[in-house]
């Protein structure tokens, strides 16, 4: 069963992505302080990263450009889910493997994260 961790400042979201990708046979952990990531991840060993951008400080840029600077997690998966929507914010997301913008399907998701785990 492959680990994901959700990292989102919003409640809901975490909320819903748990349940759901929970029943979709995934081991999921969800938290919503981004200044927790490193050390949760730390603590699970992740296969795969769900990272919102727009969260207090660190943002997600931040948490992802930390994620890659960490030996443990060079390689792991990073799944951007974000309200961004603009080439900039693309082209910061230095070292994530997807992009998905909300709101977005939830098969999609599942189809971006079997994508992921399996490359």
């Amino acid at each position: 069963m492959a680990k994901i961790l959700i990292v989102d400042d919003d409640v809901h979201v975490t909320t819903l992505l748990k349940r759901f990708l929970s029943s979709e046979g995934y081991e999921v952990t969800a938290i919503n302080q981004s200044s927790k990531a490193i050390q949760t991840a730390n603590s699970i060993q992740p296969d795969l990263i769900i990272l919102d951008l727009m969260m207090p400080q660190p943002d997600g840029f931040k948490v992802c450009r930390m994620l890659r600077e960490d030996p443990n997690y060079t390689k792991t998966p990073i799944l951007i889910i974000t309200a961004l929507d603009d080439s900039n914010s693309r082209a910061n997301v230095f070292g994530a493997n997807d992009y998905l913008t909300k709101p977005f399907n939830l098969d999609e998701l599942v189809a971006r994260i079997s994508a992921l785990l399996d490359a």
